[in-house]
């Protein structure tokens, strides 16, 4: 077991490990930690723990003191330099007229440099726009090209649920979401239905996904004929939540046909065998846009 202590960068970002120095953290509290771009802010999340030796990337790098007064202020001021910097650099790009959206920028906690994100439809020759960035700034510049979810998780959104985005707030990493992901959980295909801000499958069906795939080895086919205690009939809807399974009885000799709901303990079925794992290739091509 290895001692711990576990900060974040952003809110809602990945929680990264460090080796704990001789002070005592609280969750929340700022410090300074060593990494590869040299001494960063960030903000304690786990104050102490012990994780295996096997979830850690040795040799841990340390934190290097509780941040300071001084420490908080250079965060705020870094942040306060953002719009003008933001301002600056949308001017020089349609200056160069330069296919690309700026997205977002950061400064470095030691002011050594800025680092500008934006995203593009294809690559861009941005050497004159960085020099121009460099005379401005006076200071390194970095250009970084990001994805479409990638854009989203940066700047944040609303969702259809009336929520901010899922990857903004509570996903420290984007997850793969498939179609099947969508059909295991009964959802409707259609692309509106199922598709966040950023045009791409909802994070959130990778949620519940484990427990509807099991949910799923349990319960009828819709479209199966099963057993029921009133006779045999034909599963039209499946509640994998309350584990109950509606199914339409006909009854000829009366000409009538009823609706009843189950629990799945009370109806009889043939399981199915297990299917081969769906690949990305058998969705249909109105849902492709979706993965890409």
């Amino acid at each position: 077991m290895v001692k711990i202590t576990g900060v974040t960068f952003k809110n809602g970002g990945k929680v990264y490990y460090f080796s704990p120095g001789k002070d005592r953290y609280e969750k929340g509290m700022g410090v300074i930690v060593e990494t590869a771009r040299g001494n960063e802010y960030a903000t304690v999340t786990i104050p102490y723990a012990e994780v295996d030796d096997g979830k850690i990337i040795s040799p841990l790098k340390p934190v290097v003191r509780i941040a300071t007064a001084r420490d908080r202020e250079t965060v705020k001021r870094n942040l306060e330099r953002k719009p003008e910097a933001m301002r600056i650099t949308q001017e020089k790009i349609d200056k160069h007229n330069l296919d690309m959206k700026l997205i977002d920028c950061e400064f470095a906690f030691d002011g050594s440099k800025v680092v500008f994100y934006y995203s593009a439809p294809s690559r861009v020759d941005f050497r004159e726009l960085v020099k121009d960035l460099s005379s401005a700034f006076k200071m390194r510049i970095e250009l970084r090209q990001i994805g479409i979810r990638d854009e989203i998780k940066m700047i944040g959104g609303i969702g259809a649920c009336g929520r901010e985005c899922c990857c903004a707030t509570c996903m420290p990493d984007l997850k793969k979401v498939t179609i099947k992901m969508a059909k295991t959980q009964g959802l409707s295909l259609n692309p509106s239905k199922i598709s966040g801000l950023c045009g791409r499958l909802m994070c959130c069906l990778s949620y519940e996904n484990g427990y509807y795939t099991e949910a799923g080895k349990s319960v009828p086919k819709i479209g199966s004929e099963v057993g029921t205690p009133d006779g045999k009939g034909t599963v039209v809807n499946v509640n994998m939540l309350k584990m109950q399974v509606r199914v339409r009885i006909e009854d000829k000799q009366k000409d009538l046909v009823t609706y009843h709901d189950f629990p799945v303990e009370q109806i009889k079925f043939k399981r199915a065998a297990p299917k081969e794992r769906e690949s990305d290739d058998d969705v249909p091509e109105d849902l492709k846009e979706l993965l890409e």
